[in-house]
């Protein structure tokens, strides 16, 4: 289960790209704004965590991704603001709030959120987790043999690594690294009767819950606080206080060429831990005078401090989530192969290349098992003699990934391994630029993408000898080459050996490795350079369908809906009777069913057990539905500062498919989030009668099964 963060970052300093493009005839408070839209994105997985119809240990992890999400929106777009404002720049966003509102309204509505956050776990998550013989403790409520084992692990494992700093003329106030957990002490020299501040900081390679018994925990920072007097000897501890600080990791890299890129970014990471402060969290009953030095060392304001009960940093509550009690979570999954593939398996693995001179296939992660379809192909494309070369995009990938290792040994084996890592993909960048080397190493053409541009896009290109001549084929997908997070993230992909996109596809990647110049496309929209004019001119065809009578319609998935050009032409579309449905998961700035603008929009948002990840663009098309999925979002980061791929999706059957998946998430038997025209969503759970809704993703589950029985069985 997850739900992640859709923060990213859009140049603060120009002037938005979709300035040409405004139409004076719509009303200038058209946009919803897009930091206070992401705040009510991450109330939404509040609300799943207080949702009592959810298991138990599922509404933990919710609360613990709330508050990863709300780290990352505070070190990335917070301090984007922050940085904004200290530059001196009054631009108005377009929902017409200058930066220094709307950092007054993200401090009053994070204020409110991260109380109702640790209400909801002290109040009522707590007690039930207690019920069910799962105990968050004090150091007061362990047993006495309990305490016993906790010293002796303190004495032998997290005494050696810890490191008190204190402050004084001959030690300055140490640096606080971004969300490190600490303990800010006070402590009296017994003969000069003098008191000095210190700082001890929690050790991030622990867990932040100790075990001391079945299903009893305690935090790790209550054990160290009890122990302070093993760490200064000869003082009298006085007071201790448990602080947290998050500071600005968003990174600004110059980019004089790409083989210098390397060592820029590494250069860039270390300064990574030393940005500005920009949240500072403290326990509730702190001192006031160790607040004041803390606010005064750390130069933030009195608005940037968030009071709260302990414990702090619940993001550990992942460890909690992760217990092995499957009473408490949702029922089991497990991914199967996808029919279509499943025909050419046997004794032996799934026949890639001969499942795709039968047919297009269209796989829908996590319901289909992405090692049997996309890793399988790189895997049978790694080891098969008859391909030659292998073109591939990797923007994030796990720490064990097999598709760098299948990766690898294609290009040990003799073939031609191009791959374009994307080694500014954030907070990953360490990861990647580790596996650059390693595929480097290995003989691999490696290449870091195009000057000023993040490669973001999700393709993979074979070219193989075949009997009768060479074949490509190709994969075109939503998300990332991951096969952990394919478990978890909703996604689409299309493998294929169709002559148009394999033909695209090379002209594409000869673009991204080489002097190519950009080229139009049969079968793909490519940004920076076409895929938000190509959308606006496919949703201004969907206008001149409706007035000429012929059926009419626009339905996209999308994570994010920022940019100001599309917005804009979704509402002439609907000023010109177009219906248009979206289902977006996080962000969205526009304003859906205000009279006289966007009567014919809704909105729509599903958040639950798998991260709704994918993108689909579905046009209606005059009654000849052209349907395009792909790795871009409708942002100004993805349009106009990254690679983006969409392909249109070949074949009725799969774009039938594509039309029933847009019908379950749109539909109004469906438990969805609704947006109205003020930014507020509404949860639709249940209907006029009180019964429940459909649940989308137990719902595809289940089709899902049903669709393997009746396509040959399930497998």
């Amino acid at each position: 289960m997850s739900v992640e963060s859709p923060v990213g970052t859009d140049a603060y300093d120009v002037e938005p790209p979709y300035a040409d493009l405004a139409d004076e005839a719509l009303p200038a408070n058209r946009f919803l704004d897009r930091e206070l839209s992401w705040l009510k994105f991450n109330q939404r997985v509040l609300d799943l965590a207080e949702n009592r119809e959810l298991p138990l240990l599922e509404r933990v992890r919710f609360l613990a991704i709330f508050a990863s999400n709300l780290d990352e929106f505070f070190m990335v777009r917070v301090a984007g603001l922050k940085r904004r404002i200290a530059a001196g720049v009054a631009v108005r966003a377009v929902s017409g709030l200058l930066p220094r509102e709307e950092l007054d309204r993200i401090w009053e509505s994070s204020h409110q959120l991260m109380q109702r956050q640790t209400e909801l776990l002290h109040s009522e998550i707590v007690p039930l987790l207690r019920k069910e013989s799962i105990e968050v403790l004090h150091w007061d409520d362990l047993t006495a043999d309990e305490r016993a084992s906790t010293r002796s692990l303190f004495h032998e494992r997290i005494f050696p690594v810890l490191t008190p700093l204190a402050v004084d003329p001959a030690h300055p106030f140490p640096y606080i690294s971004g969300l490190s957990l600490n303990l800010a002490v006070v402590v009296r020299n017994p003969e000069t009767a003098k008191e000095h501040f210190a700082r001890v900081k929690v050790p991030p390679n622990f867990p932040r819950f100790l075990t001391v018994g079945e299903g009893r925990f305690v935090p790790l920072e209550d054990v160290i606080a009890t122990q302070l007097d093993q760490l200064f000897p000869g003082m009298e501890v006085l007071d201790h206080h448990i602080f947290r600080v998050t500071r600005n990791e968003d990174l600004e890299v110059e980019e004089d060429d790409a083989e210098n890129l390397l060592k820029a970014l590494e250069k860039e990471l270390l300064r990574r831990r030393f940005g500005p402060p920009v949240r500072l969290e403290v326990e509730e009953d702190i001192d006031p005078h160790v607040l004041e030095l803390l606010v005064s060392e750390l130069d933030i304001t009195d608005a940037e401090v968030y009071h709260l009960p302990g414990p702090l940093d619940l993001t550990g509550l992942h460890v909690l989530a992760d217990l092995d009690r499957a009473e408490l979570k949702y029922p089991a999954f497990v991914p199967k192969t996808h029919p279509h593939l499943a025909e050419v398996e046997s004794a032996s693995p799934v026949d890639m290349f001969a499942a795709l001179k039968r047919r297009d296939v269209l796989v829908h992660h996590p319901y289909d098992s992405f090692s049997t379809s996309v890793q399988r192909f790189i895997e049978q494309t790694a080891a098969d003699p008859s391909v030659l070369a292998i073109k591939m995009t990797l923007y994030r990938t796990s720490g064990d990934s097999p598709i760098i290792d299948a990766l690898i040994d294609a290009a040990e084996a003799g073939k031609q391994v191009l791959v374009l890592v994307e080694i500014k993909a954030r907070f990953d960048e360490q990861a990647n630029i580790r596996w650059a080397r390693k595929l480097e190493e290995a003989g691999c053409h490696v290449v870091y993408g195009l000057v000023g541009l993040k490669t973001h896009s999700k393709i993979a290109l074979v070219v193989r000898d075949e009997p009768d001549g060479i074949h490509r084929y190709a994969h075109i997908g939503t998300g990332n080459y991951n096969p952990k997070t394919a478990r978890l993230y909703e996604d689409l992909g299309l493998l294929t050996s169709d002559n148009q996109i394999t033909d695209d596809m090379s002209r594409l990647f000869n673009h991204l490795s080489g002097f190519a110049r950009p080229s139009s496309y049969e079968r793909l929209l490519v940004a920076p350079t076409a895929v938000r004019s190509g959308i606006v001119a496919r949703v201004e065809r969907e206008v001149e369908h409706h007035a000429a009578g012929r059926p009419a319609r626009v339905r996209m998935k999308l994570n994010s809906l920022v940019d100001e050009g599309i917005i804009d032409a979704l509402y002439r579309a609907s000023l010109a009777g177009v219906p248009v449905d979206l289902w977006v998961r996080g962000i969205c700035a526009l304003r859906p069913g205000v009279p006289g603008l966007s009567d014919n929009i809704r909105v729509r948002s599903v958040l639950g057990r798998f991260l709704e990840h994918s993108r689909v663009f579905w046009f209606e098309n005059g009654g000849e539905p052209e349907v395009w999925i792909g790795s871009a979002d409708l942002m100004h980061r993805n349009l106009d500062r990254r690679v983006e791929v969409l392909v249109q999706v070949p074949g009725d059957a799969n774009t039938g498919e594509l039309g029933a998946l847009l019908d379950r998430g749109l539909s109004d038997r469906s438990a969805s989030w609704h947006l109205d025209g003020d930014g507020d969503w509404a949860l639709g759970s249940h209907d006029d009668e009180g019964r429940p809704l459909v649940d989308v993703q137990s719902a595809l589950i289940e089709s899902t099964r049903q669709r393997r029985e009746t396509l040959g069985g399930s497998r």
